[in-house]
């Protein structure tokens, strides 16, 4: 039995779709909201915060919707059709209306915009949790893990993409020359360019459905799923569970705290990570004078840091450890981040240090992420497996809700200089927490080739 590797890849073009919108989002939105309707950072971080708020309602309601809809072209392609129709067709407007209310500001205008920036996260958050359930729906259970990490791979190159395509299109001199409408004072009188996104919202849509299309006509959901239920039928699975008297599974004390102390782990370097990144374009363009361009270049930078770091990191982990690992990834990111701050805070250009500084930020995130949820998974019996998944993605999430708020109303109480300190503070402190987790440290055969990039099974 082996993997469909092309089909697999053809699943992934949702997930490169998604991952190419909220890199997009993460990255122009706060711009927006910062430069054309010159919103302060509390009310920025607020709105920044809402698509995660969104998501802890969204993803489980649609996913299980999902699973109960039959329809010629399937159960899941449904949702992500008309998600992404629904998505483009949105994203090309708010342009529009920011440019508008920059030219003329009017509350009708502002209330449009965030009428229809929250029609879009709810979009968005229709199809996200049926795309991540097609590629089970058609690997059969033994490859799941190979499929996973394809996935996964397809969602890294649709941020490549995006970023390549930004720090290009947009880049310092393109910004001044073609794209910017106005501007506003930023700090120490620093004039910042207000720019018209239109054109990039636009590639970006186009992407998308470009991307489902592929998907739609490729892959024959409905076919696909009854062939792999048949193969499923014919190889069941035994599954060996441990129960107590009131036929529920427990773990030991130690094992629970072990546990508390990886979730709150978790939280912390997501709260330190991306508060860093979701401010990281806003950051440069107060305190540095850059465009989004250079943000993008940076970014980018990090991701394919991450990238070519996923497998080395497999295999240090299969000789030290995965708690280890982590350790190391998240003091280098703690060390990043302070570092950043002090290449960052005198400069009024981007530096091939900070490219390194991006390159070793992407390494250390690629340490953490790779190996943080099979800790959390290696810790519950195998029926559980999906609940802890949760807990997972509960602590992730419920994280990047914080953040962009507190962090928004740091930088605009006490200075943009404090980002990348705060980012580094809330990593070191899960440093320490990480001290205190003893359990869920298999140690297993370092994955070869692809699989190297499974980090979410």
């Amino acid at each position: 039995m082996k993997l469909n590797y092309k089909r697999t890849i053809l699943v992934g073009l949702a997930f490169l779709s998604i991952s190419a919108f909220w890199q997009m989002y993460d990255g122009v939105v706060p711009l927006i909201l910062a430069n054309n309707f010159q919103l302060d950072e509390g009310w920025t971080g607020a709105i920044m915060a809402a698509d995660n708020v969104l998501a802890l309602f969204l993803l489980p309601l649609f996913g299980g919707l999902s699973d109960k809809v039959n329809t010629p072209i399937g159960r899941r392609m449904p949702f992500i059709l008309c998600g992404t129709a629904m998505a483009a067709i949105l994203m090309n407007i708010l342009p529009h209306l920011a440019n508008s209310y920059f030219g003329n500001p009017t509350l009708g205008v502002l209330v449009g915009f965030i009428v229809v920036l929250g029609l879009l996260l709810i979009t968005m958050g229709t199809y996200r949790s049926p795309a991540v359930a097609l590629m089970p729906d058609v690997t059969p259970k033994p490859l799941r893990s190979k499929g996973n990490a394809i996935i996964n791979l397809m969602g890294a190159v649709g941020g490549i993409i995006y970023l390549g395509l930004t720090a290009v299109l947009y880049s310092k001199s393109n910004i001044e020359n073609f794209f910017t409408i106005g501007h506003i004072p930023g700090e120490d009188g620093i004039l910042v360019n207000v720019v018209d996104y239109t054109t990039l919202f636009a590639v970006v849509s186009g992407i998308m459905v470009a991307a489902i299309a592929g998907l739609f006509f490729t892959i024959k959901e409905p076919k696909l799923v009854a062939e792999n239920r048949a193969y499923e039928e014919a190889h069941p699975e035994q599954v060996l569970t441990q129960v107590n008297a009131e036929g529920n599974e427990e773990l030991p004390k130690d094992v629970k705290k072990s546990l508390a102390f990886l979730l709150v782990s978790i939280a912390l370097w997501f709260i330190g990570y991306n508060g860093v990144t979701t401010w990281f374009s806003t950051y440069i363009s107060r305190v540095m004078g850059e465009g989004i361009g250079g943000a993008s270049t940076c970014l980018l930078v990090g991701t394919a840091g991450a990238i070519v770091s996923y497998i080395p990191i497999g295999n240090l982990a299969s000789r030290i450890g995965r708690r280890k690992t982590i350790l190391g990834g998240v003091a280098l990111l703690a060390t990043c981040f302070a570092l950043g701050y002090f290449v960052t805070v005198n400069a009024t250009a981007i530096t091939p240090v900070m490219y390194v500084l991006f390159a070793l930020v992407g390494l250390a995130w690629a340490a953490i992420n790779v190996n943080s949820l099979p800790m959390v998974v290696e810790m519950c019996k195998g029926s559980d497996v999906g609940k802890f998944t949760g807990y997972y993605y509960t602590f992730s999430m419920i994280a990047q809700v914080f953040t962009p708020v507190v962090a928004g109303n740091l930088l605009k109480t006490v200075g943009y200089d404090i980002l990348f300190p705060y980012g580094a503070f809330f990593v070191a402190c899960a440093f320490v927490t990480m001290f205190f987790v003893k359990h869920g440290d298999a140690k297993v055969e370092s994955k070869k080739g692809i699989e190297a990039f499974d980090v979410d099974d």
